[in-house]
């Protein structure tokens, strides 16, 4: 191993954990840097790397979805993490979800019994350049790292809330009212379904936007809130049916005992392995705890639901990418700091483990003295790296997507959108195979 290939990973989540992995694979001296368990941020509790915070699920897996060709791509890179994530499976139809501790249980012995990387259980206050480093700190970078990459950013960072859903007992479900199934009857009766009828549910809205909520600091009432994990009480507010056509749509699902499709539909994931334990999907939320109580105990089957989590709200703060990092994923006015993961914008469990391995891939260019070239635009990994380099006065962070991608002429003349999509999938793999061979 040569003196010459060593870097800094500062951050042991996903994206730190894919950089540390990746580099040290080829004999870069690794040290990652994980201030847990001498401190926690206000939405991590275990000691593992790549904990998981919000929801267990890493999205659908089919090629012609966005989430899927991204985990496409990340094999293409050399992901460490997507075979963790295989070991650490649960059930969840057409989705890629895990027991959450298996997982970063796993990731940790990955990282931690790898000869290249020294792991330091320390706080980093300060960041020396005169190494190449890579920041993976997350969207709760705070205290002395937070103010260090606010100055080298030059306080151009953005702030935005983010929130988590509340998770339940499977033994306090009320089963009569509850029916297993995927929608579409994709994969296999995954997901435990509860519906509403038209008068459930419109009681239930009402409950909804006139619960009590949790209160922000005063230092944040300019925060926005995050557009990909909006709180389901203010999509609640926006209007009786908002929320009946996204988190709670009843498409592709018949109730049983009604041969119909329900009128709205909450949707429980396993959060666990054995199944004991669920997650509402899509009710992340800042409601008082008292009110998740009262008023999550209205959906069908919750009446006497036992609450072991309840859903939180915390600040997420991201770098405003598009001002001052580079398509290598560096700072602009100060090349030796790279940046991965949820900080840069990259949204999302995937999202933030491939941008791991795109700077690990910069990190690498810049040792060995090679030029640095982006993954094609047609790629998802090089289309969310264009995004959130690219220019934009009201930048948020961006999730894959298949509206990112650009539509050749003869793609957009497929009129059947799963063959659209699996034509750009098809595309963006080709690509992303060649483009990963030569950098």
């Amino acid at each position: 191993m040569s003196d010459n290939l060593r870097c800094a990973v500062i951050g042991a989540g996903l994206a730190g954990c894919e950089a540390a992995l990746w580099l040290a694979d080829r004999g870069v001296a690794v040290t990652l840097y994980e201030q847990k368990p001498l401190r926690f941020s206000p939405a991590h509790k275990s000691e593992n790397f790549a904990e998981l915070v919000c929801s267990n699920s890493l999205k659908a897996e089919r090629p012609d979805s966005a989430s899927g060709l991204l985990k496409l791509e990340m094999r293409a890179l050399g992901s460490h993490l997507l075979p963790c994530a295989e070991q650490a499976r649960v059930a969840a139809g057409g989705a890629l979800a895990v027991d959450r501790d298996r997982f970063s249980a796993a990731v940790t012995r990955l990282v931690e019994s790898h000869p290249g990387i020294t792991v330091r259980r320390q706080e980093v206050t300060a960041i020396d350049e005169s190494e190449p480093v890579l920041v993976a700190s997350g969207p709760l970078t705070e205290g002395a790292l937070g103010a260090a990459v606010a100055a080298l950013a030059g306080g151009r960072e953005l702030s935005f809330y983010d929130a988590v859903a509340p998770i339940v007992t499977a033994e306090s479900l009320d089963y009569d009212k509850i029916f297993a199934a995927s929608r579409y009857d994709r994969g296999e009766a995954d997901y435990l379904n509860c519906p509403f009828n038209k008068a459930e549910y419109e009681a239930f809205h009402a409950a909804l936007i006139t619960a009590e909520r949790a209160p922000r600091h005063a230092a944040d009432a300019g925060l926005t809130v995050y557009e990909g994990c909006m709180p389901i009480e203010v999509m609640a507010a926006r209007g009786a049916d908002t929320i009946r056509f996204g988190p709670l749509r009843p498409v592709g699902l018949r109730d049983p005992r009604t041969g119909h499709r329900p009128w709205a539909n909450v949707q429980l994931r396993a959060e666990n392995a054995d199944r004991t334990l669920y997650n509402l999907v899509g009710f992340q939320t800042n409601l008082r705890w008292g009110e998740q109580k009262r008023v999550f105990s209205m959906i069908p089957g919750l009446a006497q639901a036992e609450f072991v989590r309840y859903g939180v709200m915390h600040r997420n703060t991201f770098l405003n990418a598009p001002a001052v990092l580079t398509p290598a994923l560096c700072l602009k006015e100060h090349p030796n700091v790279f940046f991965a993961g949820q900080i840069t914008g990259f949204e999302g469990y995937m999202e933030s483990a491939a941008s791991g391995l795109l700077a690990a891939r910069s990190v690498w260019a810049r040792l060995t003295g090679r030029a640095w070239t982006p993954p094609p635009p047609q790629t998802m990994c090089g289309a969310l790296l264009g995004y959130i380099t690219t220019p934009n006065k009201d930048f948020q962070p961006m999730g894959a997507n298949m509206g990112i991608l650009p539509r050749p002429e003869a793609v957009q003349a497929i009129r059947d959108k799963r063959e659209r999509y699996l034509a750009l999938s098809e595309t963006a793999q080709t690509a992303m195979a060649a483009w990963a061979q030569q950098a």
